[in-house]
């Protein structure tokens, strides 16, 4: 029985003052028949014997301790140093929440605004917001800044295919009923983005940067693409640039959505023009944990910031001269009046955005650009030994980071089946399942935590599954 505080005459004196004689009366509006359901379940267990089934359950998950990973596709398998979790389960930061009085919340206000200096070095930015929930809703955010940029006058959003199509379903659904166009990203099964010219050709990057320069117009608020982008191609720093003085011409916002690891690496998009940067934090020191939770990080330019959602944290002194943190900005309408808040967000994921933290100054510039190197030159030797083998060929060219679209000679989902039951292997993402002109293409991914040895592995895996299914065919066909 749960414990209830109100005493048989508390319960009366409410009952009266909302005018019903019992609690059966509450719920008049709900038919009998569906008032009390029958429930059928299982017999009582013991905590032991409950520890156990759970146990016997857990085991039939897929996990990363027991499976060899190559899927990517937003989420990274990436090593995190022990320090992470070590910091980030101290109760003083596990069980914070908002941090309302700055006097006794010094320890988390800190914590939020070394993370903003960090992720504000990574990106080339000037201002970043205590984060957003993940990297899907922060685009979504961009647009919504965009959109108050340029008070509503404007009304086009150009968004690149190769964002992560989830992201853009995402903008989507947030900026329902405001009466937007989006373009840039529509259906392309019949004819890619580049014409009708050579199929790899039409796969680079440039082709896709020309075509959405040609959609921006005296409309447009705002111009987003993705650096590494879904299928992890590369675009030039030039071609970006190009991008973005188009975007500017117009007095539109150029967003960026990046990889953080990547960052460690290359070029970061406040050098190449971008009014604002972000994407899914969760490659810095927040594990898969089965989906989330992640956080979104969000970066802007300085003349932006009041325009930004979510809230900022400052430095400054007290009444003592003495070093203190402030929330700065707090643009929400949990803070103030509703028609002033730049957003309905009411929370953000400080704890993952204290493990990013963590794993940022844990890593260090030397340590971060040692991850992304391992992810760059071992996704290559993967791409090189995987489009050796008969039947498969890489679908793109160019440079690419730690991810590649691999064109298969069986379905997908065939080589992904048998990869996890035979090999214990999970495979690549399916792109046929989001990008109709990618049928028969699976997206790999490969970290810093996949060895030449698993690379090796996965190579032998794949020929064996193709050369078993094909003599499979030939004794189907003799």
């Amino acid at each position: 029985m749960g414990y209830v505080p109100h005493t048989a005459a508390d319960q009366e004196a409410m009952l009266a003052a909302i005018g019903v004689s019992s609690v059966e009366d509450l719920f008049r509006d709900v038919p009998k028949l569906h008032r009390y359901p029958e429930f059928s379940l299982p017999a009582p267990l013991s905590e032991m014997e409950a520890l156990a089934e759970l146990r016997d359950m857990s085991e039939q998950n897929a996990d990363l301790d027991h499976y060899l990973c190559f899927l990517g596709a937003g989420a990274y398998n990436h090593f995190v140093p022990s320090i992470v979790d070590h910091v980030i389960s101290r109760s003083e930061f596990y069980t914070a929440y908002t941090p309302y009085q700055p006097e006794i919340s010094q320890g988390t206000l800190q914590t939020i605004f070394e993370y903003q200096s960090m992720i504000c070095a990574l990106t080339g930015m000037d201002a970043v917001n205590a984060s957003h929930y993940d990297g899907a809703t922060a685009l979504a955010e961009a647009v919504v800044m965009a959109l108050n940029v340029g008070r509503y006058r404007k009304k086009k959003v150009v968004l690149s295919p190769n964002i992560h199509p989830e992201y853009r379903e995402v903008v989507r659904t947030y900026t329902q009923g405001m009466g937007l166009t989006i373009a840039g990203d529509e259906d392309r099964s019949a004819e890619p983005f580049g014409g009708a010219q050579d199929r790899r050709s039409r796969r680079s990057p440039a082709n896709d940067v020309q075509a959405l320069q040609d959609l921006i117009d005296q409309d447009t608020c705002c111009v987003a693409v993705q650096n590494p982008d879904f299928f992890g191609r590369l675009s030039a720093p030039a071609e970006m640039q190009a991008l973005a003085d188009a975007a500017h011409a117009v007095e539109a916002l150029f967003v960026v959505v990046a990889d953080p690891i990547s960052l460690g690496l290359f070029k970061p998009p406040g050098d190449y023009g971008a009014d604002a940067v972000l994407g899914e934090g969760q490659p810095l020191g927040n594990a898969l944990n089965f989906g989330g939770p992640y956080l979104g990080y969000f970066a802007c330019k300085d003349r932006y910031k009041r325009k930004m959602s979510g809230r900022l944290v400052g430095e400054t002194v007290d009444s003592r001269g003495q070093r203190a943190y402030v929330m700065t900005l707090v643009t929400r309408e949990q803070h103030i009046r509703r028609a002033g808040a730049t957003s309905n967000i009411c929370t953000n994921q400080a704890l993952c955005a204290l493990a990013a933290g963590v794993y940022l100054a844990v890593m260090g510039k030397r340590g971060l650009r040692q991850v992304a190197e391992l992810c760059y030159h071992k996704a290559h030797y993967a791409a090189q030994r995987i489009a050796a083998l008969p039947g498969f060929e890489l679908a793109d060219d160019g440079l690419f980071f730690k991810e590649f679209a691999v064109r298969c000679p069986l379905p997908v989902q065939t080589l992904n089946d048998e990869l996890l039951e035979e090999w214990g292997i999970i495979g690549g993402l399916d792109l046929g399942r989001s990008y109709p002109d990618r049928q028969g293409q699976m997206l790999l991914c490969v970290t810093e935590m996949n060895t030449k040895e698993e690379i090796d592995y996965l190579v032998e895996a794949l020929e064996e599954i193709v050369r078993e299914w094909e003599e499979r065919q030939e004794e189907n066909d003799g």
